[in-house]
Formats: structure tokens, C-alpha cells, sequence
């Protein structure tokens, strides 16, 4: 027999909907600068390396992967029993989150090895 169709939000967290919701921002926040960048007709490359929509596109872009990415650090480390979690966050500050987003998940996947999940 079928089961009856589950809930919409039946499998939804606190967590999945913080995501959900920084996909969101995300999402309007990077088409309204690159609606900008075409309504202008701007040249959206060579805006990359000036200044103007396309810069504001990619800087949205980058601020809520990192932002969901800093969550997930904290998240998965305490989960783990990862200690001092909150220094990839700190040191992306004076390098860059994409370089310790992924220091962070190689840590993670040796921390799951020696925990045995892998």
C-alpha cells in the first residue's frame, strides 16, 4: 500500500532552514547586483577587476558560502569533538575562506578516520 504523503516540512531543522534562508539572501542578493550589471550594460569581466555590480554580485556570493560554511565549521566540529574550530574562522579573516574552508574539511576527514567513520 502507499503511505501518505509526508509533511513538507517533516525533515526541516533549525539548521536546514538557516541554510535554506542564506541560500535565499544568497540567491536575491547576487541576481538584483547582476540585474543591475545588465541593465547597465556593464562589462561584467571587466567589472571584476574595476569595481561596480559584478564585484557587489561576487562579494554577496562569497559572504553567505562563507557565513554557511563558518556554521557548518562550528556545527561539525563539536559534533566531531574537533577542538579550537572557531580559529578557521578567525584565520579566514587574514587569509581567505577558501583556503581555510577546505584546511578545515581536510581536518574533518582525518578526524572521521580516526574516529573509524570512514
Amino acid at each position: 500500500m502507499k503511505q501518505p504523503p509526508a509533511r513538507i516540512l517533516r525533515h526541516w531543522n533549525s539548521r536546514a532552514i538557516t541554510f535554506a534562508i542564506l541560500s535565499l539572501i544568497g540567491l536575491v542578493g547576487t541576481w538584483i547586483f547582476n540585474a543591475l550589471a545588465i541593465v547597465q550594460m556593464r562589462d561584467y569581466l571587466g567589472d571584476w577587476f574595476g569595481s561596480g555590480p559584478a564585484v557587489n554580485s561576487l562579494g554577496v556570493d562569497l559572504l553567505v558560502v562563507a557565513v554557511a560554511g563558518s556554521i557548518l565549521i562550528i556545527i561539525e566540529a563539536r559534533r566531531l569533538g574537533m577542538k579550537r574550530a572557531w580559529l578557521y574562522i578567525v584565520l579566514s579573516g587574514i587569509t581567505a575562506f577558501a583556503f581555510t574552508f577546505p584546511l578545515f574539511l581536510a581536518m574533518r576527514e582525518r578526524k572521521l578516520v580516526e574516529l573509524g567513520r570512514r
